[in-house]
């Protein structure tokens, strides 16, 4: 696979939405993550630099490795800078319902008083309740149900009333 293959991949994956797509091939592995600055592409010790429009990261090896999600900073539109972000406080496993066969705390276009259980967040077995440090309405839930989350992430985001 050479580098134009490469790039044409990369402006595929920016287009399509994906935030992550892995390809392994005979020789080769090659993870695209969007949302990073410069594009990484190692194949057997030869590193390029790559920048592109979209922004995505990619690391390329024959070896298996290790990737870190780089901190991404959201970028609020000028019409949408009144929104707030409720930002997880721990590390933990993301969950939007209280039991597997409860509805959801809260779903977009809800509206929340401060103090009201938006999520839990599961950490060494404990199961803690995040409330909404604002009255509003959701306008976007950021975080898959089940998925592990970062100290800081933002979960939600919610136009204050």
């Amino acid at each position: 696979m050479d580098i134009k293959e490469i790039q044409h991949l990369i402006k595929f994956v920016a287009k399509s939405g994906a935030k992550e797509v892995k390809l392994e091939m005979e020789d080769v592995k090659i993870t695209i993550k969007t949302g990073s600055d410069p594009v990484q592409i190692d194949t057997n010790s030869l590193v390029h630099q790559v920048q592109t429009v979209p922004s995505p990261a990619i690391v390329t090896s024959s070896a298996p490795s290790v990737i870190e999600n780089p901190k991404v900073e959201e970028k609020v539109a000028p019409d949408e800078e009144n929104l707030v972000n409720i930002k997880s406080p721990i590390i933990g496993t993301f969950y939007r319902k209280s039991a597997p066969d409860k509805p959801p705390f809260v779903q977009v276009g809800d509206t929340i008083k401060e103090g009201d259980v938006l999520c839990v967040i599961e950490a060494m077995k404990l199961f803690n309740e995040i409330e909404s440090e604002v009255s509003g309405t959701i306008v976007k839930i950021l975080v898959d149900d089940a998925s592990p989350v970062e100290f800081d992430q933002p979960l939600f985001v919610i136009k204050p009333s």
